[in-house]
């Protein structure tokens, strides 16, 4: 898109009874920008990506575990991932993060 645009992530959230909710916002050949949310409870077992990958927290509470690390999520909390790390994460409550993976 060569205009570029903007959105307010916090109009776009979606909270499901179960599961997670993403919409993709941006995608290239060199990134992808998705917005996940998460309901209460949801959780994504440990799994890889071939991509780096980048985690900002937008809203809500979690735990990330990254190798062998645990890091609490919260609004504000910054993760990044090289590509091929294991990771997982659980929603507390209702989680908003906004995903980018890139090569």
């Amino acid at each position: 898109m060569k205009t570029g645009f903007s959105l307010d992530l916090n109009k776009v959230m979606k909270f499901p009874e179960k599961g997670i909710f993403s919409r993709v916002l941006s995608k290239s050949d060199n990134h992808n920008y998705t917005l996940m949310c998460l309901s209460k409870g949801t959780e994504i077992d440990t799994h890889t990506s071939t991509k780096t990958g980048y985690v900002q927290v937008l809203k809500g509470m979690g735990k990330f575990k990254l190798f062998d690390k645990d890091i609490e999520m919260k609004p504000g909390v910054f993760i990044f991932m090289p590509a091929n790390a294991p990771h997982s994460l659980k929603a507390d409550e209702d989680l908003s993060i906004l995903l980018c993976l890139s090569k």
